[in-house]
């Protein structure tokens, strides 16, 4: 890394520099749009997810440890101090792993900045619209740091949703507070310093723990700075700092690099199965070989050419629960072919457990291929008769070659919103909608909670 000259500022300063500058900034049409659809998405998992027992007991921690209650947790009832709520929001927005990836950096930067956002903006009454826009920079602040650091960070175990997302959501949360330079500086030096996650606690609830805790850290940290905490302001370049420290190789000038032109958020998409998105491809081809008419009593073998980062990643051979089965790219290939349609239903511990997809996890066979592109696979399945099927998939659904319709983003929102809110759910869309115009959340926060608040 270059280090910089006495007068030449450095990342950490830079970085806050630009973002206090561009507070008031309008931001792209494009931009904008494209943060509504990851708002509103990582929203409706929230709520989706919000009586699942990693969400409940981050709950009844905050209303033990916490402050008074003001802010709503999403598809619940109760309401929680600032951090505790965005703790909560974090492993909730992200517990079914049905988010959104950035396929560069494995990040999924929508939950935790989600989660710091949505209660924060809620306690300071911040319009819709400079929540939107923290939430756009959130997104876009932890991306480039990831990018910074990749491949080599994620590489060597870390959970860069985790380490790369604190960075991100004190840098949201520091521009709802009106954090000037030195604050936010200060406020990303205190975020450097807390962050979480090894990619060991995968398959286990504290994965999620890891996006709640980022969020959670991250407005803790803007909040410290707030009230004159100080951080370093070298921390993310410095030689005993963020990057040298946790990365073996890092460029951190992509952190600066056309910031406010280039926008990475525009490379982030929405996914359509609830899992690791290099399993996928492998999804895919289980509904096409199940297209085909594949007859699953004749498959002898499955063969599963794929990028190398599919067994590293996705390598569970044999899940024993939903949560290690979305680890698990040999499970997503057994649903793809056995299930008419795959999702939530496809990861409860039950469908796990099925005979039908146990036998069919233990026929394939994963073969990483360098060739293989991380949203390609080719799957052969040999037959009892000695022939095979082959089907090839260029790109997944949900790449960036082949990403979601809005429509396709509006039914799965739709999908995940209706057991918890029923026909309310449009509310929660028109609300997100309407961010840009609205003079504050409260119709929002009002849309979140179920009908049963008022019992």
């Amino acid at each position: 890394m270059k280090k910089p000259s006495s007068a030449e500022p450095g990342i950490t300063v830079s970085l806050a520099r630009e973002l206090a500058a561009r507070r008031e900034g309008e931001l792209p049409d494009a931009v904008i749009s494209h943060a509504k659809t990851h708002f509103l998405n990582a929203l409706a998992l929230a709520i989706s997810a919000a009586d699942q027992a990693p969400v409940q007991h981050a709950v009844e921690l905050g209303r033990l440890v916490g402050g008074p209650g003001t802010c709503p947790v999403p598809g619940r009832v109760e309401r929680l101090d600032p951090p505790s709520a965005a703790l909560a929001i974090g492993i909730a927005a992200h517990v079914d792993d049905f988010d959104d990836t950035h396929l560069a950096t494995v990040i999924h930067p929508s939950a935790a900045t989600l989660a710091a956002v949505l209660p924060l903006a809620l306690s300071v009454q911040a319009s819709g619209k400079a929540a939107l826009a923290a939430f756009t920079w959130g997104c876009e602040v932890q991306l480039r740091v990831g990018l910074a650091m990749s491949p080599s960070h994620y590489d060597a175990g870390w959970h860069i949703t985790g380490t790369a997302g604190v960075i991100g959501a004190a840098a949201a949360a520091g521009l709802l507070l009106g954090l000037d330079e030195p604050a936010l500086a200060s406020a990303l030096g205190i975020a450097a310093s807390s962050t979480v996650g090894q990619r060991e606690g995968f398959g286990t609830m504290t994965k999620a723990l890891h996006v709640g805790k980022a969020a959670g850290n991250g407005l803790f940290a803007a909040l410290l700075a707030r009230d004159g905490f100080t951080g370093p302001h070298d921390a993310l370049e410095a030689p005993r700092g963020y990057f040298h420290v946790l990365a073996a190789e890092s460029d951190d000038r992509i952190v600066m690099r056309g910031l406010g032109e280039a926008w990475h958020l525009l490379d982030n998409a929405v996914k359509p199965y609830p899992c690791g998105i290099v399993a996928h491809p492998v999804i895919d081809a289980g509904r096409a070989l199940r297209a085909r008419g594949t007859d699953v009593r004749r498959v002898r073998r499955l063969l599963v050419h794929c990028n190398p980062l599919v067994p590293d990643l996705m390598g569970n051979l044999d899940p024993a629960d939903g949560l290690q089965a979305r680890f698990s790219a040999i499970h997503g290939l057994a649903v793809g072919l056995l299930d008419d349609t795959v999702g939530l239903a496809s990861y409860t511990d039950e469908r796990v457990r099925g005979k039908d997809v146990i036998d069919i996890r233990s026929h394939t066979e994963l073969v990483p291929t360098p060739s293989c592109a991380r949203d390609a696979v080719s799957v052969t399945a040999e037959l009892d008769d000695g022939s095979s099927v082959t089907v090839d998939i260029d790109h997944a659904r949900g790449s960036l070659d082949r990403p979601l319709t809005g429509d396709e983003v509006q039914a799965k929102v739709d999908a995940l919103l209706e057991p918890v809110l029923s026909d309310r759910g449009a509310d929660v869309v028109s609300a997100v909608a309407e961010m840009t115009t609205s003079p504050d959340l409260r119709r929002l926060a009002s849309a979140i909670v179920p009908e049963r608040s008022a019992a």
